[in-house]
């Protein structure tokens, strides 16, 4: 059985299931191992990790500990009663933005890349073309938050670093529109997301793409980049101090494991603490080298559970209203028993958007699809309700596939 613990109550002789960190944040080469020797406890509380979780079936059990089932049901009770009912407004469906934000993507992925090239080669970044970007992403983003999000989530893995600096310029203005920021403030977090990887420019190649675990040295290269970028985007004229700031502090966490600096909750900007939320939220969804996309439900939910020592839990509520628990795209299974893809949020009820159902895990075959309102009662268009999420991976499904209109 899978328990959850506190690190205080960690033991020899306990089965590690997982460190309850992200995979390049522990010094262990295994996330799953016997702990032998009080040193390894030892060890594991000096890498900042608070949480674990142990096998009880491999190791010494703990009586009092939660299962792992009874934490998960406990962190989506939490997470649907921390979002707020009311969803930001959108002016145009997922599938009118959809071919805007195809072409925006497109263009975005172009500039990005020039934009990366210019600095590797010790050129001046165009600052008005950045500027010009993110404009245009702002007004996707207020016309329907959903569509660009959703094909940044479509993505290679030799374009990660590019997408990826888009889609956090995406999520740092939907976020900030969520948090009723004007204007100016959504310009200047497009920019910080847009160029908040900036300094990975100088990190070798070889340790960018690395596969597998780094090395200590290999570690302590990549932890330069927040410096780096620093240094890059202090040699503009016009850049946003906020630019600045996220670039810097991004990978900084509210108990002071972060880097570069290991700065606390005290003195971490609220631009900061946003980056780190939508920076982190990308990365584990998005397929790496070295690890495999979560759902967008499971990372939220992990996300949250680590949002006790890492992340502000109040910008955690707000970044989960501004996406929602369900993102468009993400795969769910109804109380139906059918499984069906979000298709469009809901203008109100952030738990209950529209959705398309497919597939019958019933007979376990394709079914007519049905688009179905949560937000509606039965014989209105909907009297059903989610249940949980599911990885497309274990249905062998592509939901995409079932948007009105796939990227």
């Amino acid at each position: 059985m899978i328990k959850k613990i506190p690190v205080e109550r960690l033991r020899p002789g306990m089965f590690l299931h997982n460190l309850n960190s992200g995979w390049m944040s522990h010094p262990f080469l295994r996330n799953r191992f016997l702990v032998t020797e009080e040193s390894m406890v030892e060890k594991i509380i000096g890498a900042g990790i608070h949480e674990l979780y142990i096998d009880t079936s491999r190791g010494l059990d703990d009586a009092d500990a939660p299962t792992e089932a009874e934490v998960n049901q406990q962190l989506m009770e939490e997470m649907q009663a921390a979002v707020s009912s009311e969803a930001p407004y959108r002016c145009t469906t997922v599938a009118e933005e959809l071919p805007n934000a195809r072409r925006l993507r497109a263009r975005a992925t172009r500039i990005i890349r020039s934009v990366m090239q210019d600095a590797k080669m010790g050129k001046a970044i165009n600052l008005e073309e950045v500027n010009q970007l993110v404009g245009e992403i702002i007004e996707s983003i207020l016309r329907n938050d959903s569509a660009l999000m959703l094909l940044l989530r479509v993505r290679a893995q030799n374009d990660y670093t590019l997408v990826h600096s888009v889609a956090v310029s995406a999520m740092m203005v939907t976020f900030c529109y969520a948090l009723n920021c004007d204007r100016a403030t959504l310009h200047q977090a497009g920019v910080g997301g847009l160029l908040h990887d900036i300094g990975k420019v100088r990190v070798p190649v070889e340790i960018l793409n690395k596969p597998g675990r780094y090395t200590e040295y290999e570690y302590d290269v990549m932890k330069r980049h927040p410096k780096h970028g620093l240094e890059i985007l202090q040699m503009l004229e016009g850049i946003p101090h906020e630019a600045l700031d996220v670039a810097l502090n991004h990978h900084e966490r509210l108990d002071g494991s972060g880097y570069p600096h290991g700065q606390g909750r005290e003195t971490i900007s609220r631009m900061a603490r946003m980056a780190a939320i939508a920076d982190v939220y990308d990365a584990i969804t998005s397929d790496r080298c070295y690890h495999t996309a979560m759902p967008p439900t499971a990372a939220l939910k992990k996300m949250w559970e680590w949002s006790r020592h890492h992340f502000d839990p109040d910008l955690m509520r707000a970044f989960m209203t501004a996406i929602g628990i369900y993102p468009v795209g993400t795969l769910v299974k109804l109380e139906s028993g059918r499984i069906a893809v979000v298709v469009e949020p809901h203008e109100h009820e952030v738990l209950k958007p529209k959705v398309r159902a497919f597939f019958s895990t019933h007979s376990n075959l394709h079914i007519p699809t049905q688009l179905i309102d949560l937000s509606r009662p039965f014989g209105a268009g909907g009297g059903d309700r989610i249940v949980g999420y599911e990885d497309p991976r274990k249905w062998n499904l592509d939901p995409t596939r079932y948007l009105s209109d796939a990227p």
